[in-house]
């Protein structure tokens, strides 16, 4: 299919924010002409890799405070303007049903994410949009109405553009910040970026994690900026042979990476025992070395935590020999305190290429929330991971996908048409 010469409105980017852009778009206003440009030559790559390739598509429940980054009153306008209810039946119409699992997560019920990818395109051409796989964007200037685009295969003209292009990560998908590049230069400010919903790199210095590798349990990470409490989340901690993964390391990422971009000092200590303080734990400590005084320190301890975890940190403590009726008060407080408030010595993330989302972006108060349309350069609108925000593992970032989507679409809908 050729570029044409001009377009009402030009979506750069079909992943999951520019497709369901475009379809919301042709569908309230099939008079419009929709150009959707992506410079891969197979469009929707991160859909078809997310969730294990199954596709998280979203979750049960879904509100502001699953995000992190621009302001939360802002994301709730957006996200109450086509909620999770929205996104189930907007998917079952177009063939793809979706059933819940654990953490209220909701998956296609083939458990493919290819069917999701396959039925957006699907319903994008039905509604008349114009894919142009292989047509890369790269430059986008004003001009007296409108904008033009240049792309590899020459120059394309819009009354409106939209930026859908994602953030940094999974670079292998296609998604290498140009559209961060192209809001700057329209005149908007970029929040640092950093990679988000990523695994910990711990030092090696104490290795705790490697003969830990591929155990995982609850726990409750805090991380630490300048000495302060910032943030604390519960979930499931999985060891690797680089450090530390599993839904509670990826949520804890992108505030540990944001505090070290910003030059802060950034720290992160896990608590085995979630829940549960420093004398509630000491005190259970004590009450297993009454109950099984000639026991092992080790097995008592796996009553707690799993038996590789508490094998490891008795070995750190120098403990590894100890028995329960013989354990000092002073080892027993030490244990206590190791249990409640160990620290994690992380020396990075595995950065943009294994991230799942990039925090950071398109300041949010530059942009209309009831529009998506941008405030410093009129007739263009943003959408999904462009913006300063960012959601936690779950489904969360999708959504915040398509109901960004949906209010751009809306708002392209209603502007006039060249004919």
């Amino acid at each position: 299919m050729s570029l044409p010469r001009d377009s009402d409105v030009a979506v750069v980017g079909a992943g999951a924010a520019g497709l369901a852009t475009a379809i919301f778009t042709r569908r309230l206003n099939p008079a419009l002409s929709v150009v959707l440009l992506e410079g891969a030559k197979k469009p929707g790559a991160k859909i078809l890799v997310s969730g294990g390739a199954r596709c998280n598509v979203t979750n049960a429940v879904v509100g502001e405070t699953d995000f992190w980054g621009g302001r939360r009153s802002v994301i709730r306008r957006i996200l109450r303007a086509f909620p999770v209810g929205d996104t189930v039946a907007f998917f079952a119409a177009i063939g793809v049903p979706l059933h819940e699992e654990a953490d209220g997560k909701l998956f296609p019920d083939t458990n493919r994410a290819r069917d999701v990818l396959t039925a957006l395109l699907r319903e994008a051409e039905a509604a008349g949009v114009r894919l142009l796989a292989g047509h890369r964007v790269v430059g986008i200037e004003r001009r007296a109405r409108g904008f033009t685009l240049e792309t590899s295969h020459g120059a394309l003209g819009a009354d409106a553009v939209v930026l859908a292009t994602g953030g940094r990560s999974l670079p292998k998908s296609g998604s290498d910040g140009m559209g961060y590049t192209f809001a700057e230069q329209l005149g908007h400010t970029i929040v640092p970026t950093t990679p988000g919903l990523v695994s910990l790199v711990l030092e090696d210095e104490e290795p705790l994690h490697r003969p830990l590798s591929g155990v995982s349990h609850d726990a409750e990470l805090t991380v630490w900026v300048d000495g302060t409490a910032a943030i604390r989340l519960a979930g499931a901690l999985l060891w690797t042979h680089f450090g530390i993964s599993g839904p509670v390391a990826l949520n804890a990422s992108r505030h540990w990476a944001r505090a070290r971009s910003e030059g802060q000092t950034a720290a992160v200590t896990a608590t085995f025992c979630p829940g549960q303080r420093f004398e509630e734990v000491d005190l259970r400590l004590i009450a297993l070395s009454g109950a099984r005084p000639r026991a092992s320190a080790q097995t008592g301890l796996a009553t707690i935590v799993p038996a590789a975890v508490a094998t490891g940190l008795l070995q750190h403590l120098g403990l590894a020999d100890g028995v329960l009726g013989q354990v000092t008060r002073d080892q027993r407080r030490r244990l206590a305190h190791a249990l409640v408030e160990w620290r994690l010595p992380i020396s990075d993330t595995r950065g943009y290429t294994y991230a799942e989302v990039t925090a950071g972006g398109v300041a949010l108060p530059e942009v209309n929330p009831a529009t998506m349309e941008s405030r410093v350069c009129p007739g263009l609108y943003l959408v999904g991971e462009m913006m300063d925000v960012d959601g936690r593992i779950g489904g969360f970032n999708f959504q915040w996908a398509w109901s960004s989507a949906k209010v751009a679409g809306e708002a392209l809908a209603s502007r006039p048409g060249r004919r």
